[in-house]
Formats: structure tokens, C-alpha cells, sequence
């Protein structure tokens, strides 16, 4: 079964065997080949995960053409029963890395599952590990990831070692530890089993696409939970006795004073996945009535990387953003929930202008993206770097796009807005329902409504909307009177397009897989400000908004029904009327 890379003529470009074989194979253009490879290695993401994650070619395509052109055996691993693979033959670490599953071992050759047989590295580190030969066999992508992350040491399992005789608790020594001695409690702690526990949550919470963990201690039980798509999933029930150890661990890596329980903290760290990505993490704990609440938010800054397109922007809310951010000055506020995606819209607009005749600076609480050639500065209340201050301070270092996490007060809205008078780009956020009720609200704070008119120039009200399973989702039984009670006109309701439901499969959550963005854009015309500076209320800015072709948010999200990005009780669930 030996595999041999039947491209013999190589492209113009360095590109991996995979995308050479897809060029021959005419599955993918040159062009296109590209475009993915340098967006793999910007989100330092192999190509393989790029090219399925980019719809460019299909998991199944892609297994069919591979096997087809080298020459090796295609298997369905659904038909595999994963207790009877063998065990021990290779480390899961490198199973990991590779992608890759043992499925039998033959005289002093191992079979071995891969939906890239072109992956040099790969055979090689199973044939030094091993000391054994490899013969390929193709998998589809998407069910090989699946059953690599099932097949790896399960959370269950991880607990078992845990709370085995021959692990024991040394409260004593955690809690005499500070700060300054993290480095001998670190070594301390390195070969317990709590740490690979640890390990493995933070692994299984990235392959899940999850954007938080949630490690919260109750008077007899301990749970962990993940958010992912925006609903929150029990995934394991660990014995409560850990609770202060794995709190402990936690805190040392993410240099927290781990003697002090009384007051919450703040905290940073970093896990590396695979060869050459690393994830930061933001950690904060929480005391609580039986021990710290442990909340990491996954940090990836690929995500502010993915482009205008891939947020979710309509073609018309996406040209009045673009040109909103390539004005000189003004200010562009982004408005939703926490949890909405506000963050990344920004710095997706800060990548656009980042170039090396622009100064761009930051104030965020803390920042959660690291982009370079940005300056990013994190307040700090407690040492008077308030947004404020650090707004004062970016005037004087001659900015040309200053971004600001959030205006909460009346002091931080006046400088913001002198710097978007003055010549200046300001991005900042606020927590209102949509955009008309923005503007009312910067009323409220204080601001003169003059001094509104004069800076803002686009607001933008956003939400999060889980997006259906395309492998999945059906057509949905939806009566003609649930579709206009829901806001669809008449006219919208012509029979030309169909609903689709959530149904479940192995590739996704529910039904969902990924989240897509709901959005309303309102730049602010000369109307609207006529209607501000006459101090009239968010009715009359929303319904003018209208007439000039602003879509609401709830309009926004039944396009994308329309669309059969998402299903209507999804939209109906995360948009008010």
C-alpha cells in the first residue's frame, strides 16, 4: 500500500502535497490552492483544517480524490467499532498532532488512517516512534478528527487516575505558596494527574470550538461546563475534593497569587496545540460559598484574521461598514450583549487598517486579541489607568485610529468624542439593545446632542446566532401565520424559498455548527442628525433609519432564514421585535 505523490509537475508556489495532488486532480485552482495556504500559515493552522474549514473542497471529495490519487484503500470509519482499535501502538500526543488513527498492526507495519497521505512529517514521526513501517488508509476529515479526540484519554478516565491511592491532597503546601514561589509549586504539581486533567479540558474545549470553561465548586458535587455556539454543556462531574487543587494549579500557571481566596483575580495563560499554534487564555476566578469559580475564556487571534466576509455581513451592511472605517475621522460604535462578538467585529476593522503608515491604539479591560503593530494597553483601575487616562495620554502620542474597549462613563465619552472631532478614527462599544437606542442612550449619559451629531458616523448592532449544520438540516413544516407573526411580510412569504430545522448528526452540536453573525448597520445621515440635534427620541431615529433601508436586527435575522443560514426560533430567540 506504499503511497507515491502522483503530482509530478510542481506549481509556481511551495505548496504541501495535499494541494498539489487537488490541482492535478482538478479539484482546486492554483489560485485558490494559494489563498488557503497563506491563510493556513497566518493562522499557523495546517492546510488540511483550512481547506475543509473553508468549504473549499468537501471532507468526502477530498477523501475520494486522495484515495484515487495515491492509490490507497478508502475506509468509512463509521463502520469501525472504536473499542476493538488496538492500544498503545502510538502516542496520542502524535495522534493528535497529525490526525491520524492506528486501525490493526500487520507482521512489522502498522495500518494507519490519514485523510492526507502526502504529509511527509507525519509518517516519518510514526515510522521513528514505532520503529515500524506505515501503510496508509483514507479517512474522511472531518470523522477522523472525531475519532482521534474520542480515542485520546477521556475525561472520565483522567478522573479515575485522579482520585486513585496513589494520588493525595497537600492542602499545607498550596496554601503557604505565593506568587513568588510559583516556580517550585509549579514543579510540584507537573507529573500529577490533576495537570493532565487540566491539560485535557483546555484540549477538549478548543477541538469543541468552545469559547469558555467553566469549573464551578457546589457543597457536594463539582462540574465543568463548556459554552459552545453560545449555550452552555456539562461535560464532566469531577469529585469535589479536587476542587482545590485543580484551583490551585490554575492559578499558578496563570501567575495568580494562589494564597488568596478571598478576592477575585484576573490571569493569563498559554497552551500549545500542535507543533507551532499556541492559545492564550483568559482566566478569572470568582470566590463563591464553597470554593473559587474558575471561568477561562479561549482567546484565538486567528478569528480577528477571517475578514469582513467571514463574519456574516450582508453585501450592503458590509460596503457601509468599509467605508465607515476608511474615513479620516469620526467615531464607529458596535453595540450587543456580552458574548456578541463586538470585540472581534473591532479588531476585524483594526486588521483592515493595520498598516505601517497607521498608528493604531488600544484601550480594553483587558485586551484579548495580541495583534502586531497595534499598541494595545490594558487599563487598570486600581493605578489610575482608567479609559479615561489612557485616552488623554493617546491624544499626545499621535494617533491616527485610537480604539477604545468600552464607553462607560460621561468622562470617557467626551475625550472619545474630541478625538473623533479632531481629526482622529474612534472605535469604541456600547451595551444597548440596537443602534437607534445608542444614540439615545449617549443622550442619556450626558453628551450634548450637538457633539453626537457631529462625530458619529456608523453604528452597528450585532448578535450571535448559532448557524444550522449544513450536513443536516431539513426542511422545516413552518404555517404561513408563525412567519408573519415572526416579521416576515406578505410578499416574503411567496413559497419561493424554504425554512430549515436543526436535526443532528455526528459533525455538530444539535444541529448547529458555528455561530453566524446578525447585524444592523445605520450610518448616520444628514436626517438622522437633524432628528438628534432636535433631541428627538430612538423611534423617530429608527424609523427614519428605516426609510433609508437600515434593516433591524430582526429583519437582519430572518434574511439569514431566508438564507437557510439559521432556523427561525433561532432568530426569534436572540432578536426582540
Amino acid at each position: 500500500m506504499a503511497a507515491v505523490d502522483p503530482v509530478t509537475e510542481a506549481p509556481s508556489m511551495a505548496l504541501p502535497g495535499l494541494a498539489r495532488a487537488l490541482i492535478s486532480a482538478g479539484k482546486l485552482g492554483q489560485k485558490s490552492a494559494e489563498d488557503i495556504s497563506r491563510k493556513a500559515q497566518a493562522n499557523r493552522n495546517s492546510f488540511i483544517a483550512e481547506l475543509t474549514g473553508s468549504g473549499a473542497v468537501s471532507a468526502s471529495d477530498l477523501a475520494h480524490t486522495m484515495s484515487t490519487a495515491f492509490g490507497a484503500p478508502l475506509l468509512d470509519l463509521d463502520a469501525i467499532d472504536m473499542q476493538r482499535l488496538p492500544k498503545g501502538l502510538l502516542d496520542t500526543k502524535i495522534c493528535q498532532a497529525f490526525r491520524v488513527v492506528v486501525l490493526s498492526k500487520r507482521n512489522n507495519r502498522l495500518i494507519v488512517a490519514t485523510a492526507d497521505p502526502s504529509d511527509q512529517q507525519a509518517g516519518e514521526k510514526i515510522k521513528f516512534a514505532t520503529q515500524m513501517g506505515v501503510d496508509w488508509i483514507i479517512a474522511e476529515y472531518d470523522k477522523l478528527t472525531k475519532m482521534v479526540e474520542a480515542n485520546s484519554t477521556t475525561a472520565t478516565e483522567a478522573m479515575d487516575s485522579i482520585i486513585g491511592d496513589d494520588f493525595e491532597f497537600d492542602e499545607s503546601t498550596m496554601e503557604a505558596s505565593t506568587t513568588e514561589d510559583s516556580e517550585s509549586a509549579t514543579s510540584e504539581v507537573e507529573d500529577a494527574p490533576v495537570v493532565k486533567f487540566l491539560h485535557k479540558m483546555l484540549l477538549d474545549a478548543f477541538s469543541m470550538r468552545a469559547s469558555d470553561l467553566h469549573f464551578e465548586p457546589y457543597e457536594s458535587t463539582y462540574r465543568v461546563r463548556f459554552r459552545v455556539d453560545g449555550e452552555l454543556r456539562e461535560i464532566a462531574s469531577p469529585p469535589v475534593a479536587i476542587k482545590d487543587k485543580l484551583a490551585s494549579r490554575i492559578k499558578v500557571i496563570s501567575r495568580m497569587d494562589i494564597s488568596e481566596k478571598r478576592v477575585p483575580q484576573d490571569g493569563k495563560m498559554k497552551l500549545k496545540i500542535g507543533p507551532d499554534r499556541v492559545i492564550d487564555f483568559r482566566v478569572s476566578t470568582l470566590p463563591t460559598l464553597f470554593g473559587e469559580k474558575i471561568v477561562i475564556r479561549i482567546l484565538d487571534p486567528s478569528s480577528a484574521r477571517l475578514g469582513v466576509d467571514a463574519l456574516g455581513y450582508e453585501p450592503e451592511e458590509k460596503k457601509r461598514l468599509l467605508d465607515a472605517v476608511s474615513r479620516p475621522y469620526g467615531m464607529v460604535l458596535v453595540t450587543g450583549p456580552t458574548g456578541s462578538g463586538k470585540t472581534v467585529s473591532l479588531y476585524t476593522c483594526l486588521n483592515l487598517l493595520n498598516k505601517p503608515g497607521v498608528n493604531i491604539s488600544t484601550a480594553e479591560d483587558p485586551s484579548e486579541i495580541n495583534m502586531p503593530g497595534i499598541n494595545q494597553v490594558n487599563v487598570n483601575d486600581k493605578a489610575g489607568l482608567t479609559f479615561a487616562a489612557a485616552l488623554k495620554s493617546f491624544l499626545r502620542q499621535d494617533p491616527d485610529v485610537i480604539m477604545v474597549g468600552e464607553i462607560r462613563d460621561l468622562e470617557t465619552a467626551d475625550i472619545a468624542i474630541k478625538a473623533a472631532q479632531t481629526g482622529h478614527l474612534v472605535l469604541s462599544t456600547l451595551h444597548t439593545n440596537d443602534a437607534p437606542t445608542t444614540l439615545t442612550r449617549m443622550r442619556n449619559m450626558g453628551i450634548a446632542p450637538f457633539n453626537i451629531a457631529s462625530s458619529v458616523i456608523l453604528i452597528t448592532a450585532q448578535r450571535l446566532a448559532r448557524r444550522l449544520c449544513p450536513n443536516c438540516k431539513a426542511p422545516a413544516d413552518i404555517p404561513h401565520e408563525t412567519l408573519l407573526d415572526a416579521g416576515f411580510s406578505e410578499e416574503d412569504v411567496d413559497g419561493t424559498w424554504t425554512p430549515y430545522r436543526p436535526v443532528g448528526c455526528s459533525a455538530c452540536n444539535n444541529g448547529y455548527k458555528g455561530r453566524v453573525g446578525i447585524y444592523q448597520v445605520m450610518p448616520i445621515s444628514e436626517d438622522i442628525q437633524r432628528i438628534i440635534l432636535a433631541d428627538g427620541g430612538a423611534l423617530e431615529i429608527a424609523k427614519q433609519a428605516e426609510l433609508e433601508g437600515v434593516k433591524s436586527l430582526r429583519q437582519s435575522g430572518l434574511h439569514k432564514v431566508r438564507l437557510g443560514v439559521t432556523s427561525l426560533e433561532e432568530v426569534l430567540g436572540c432578536t426582540n421585535v
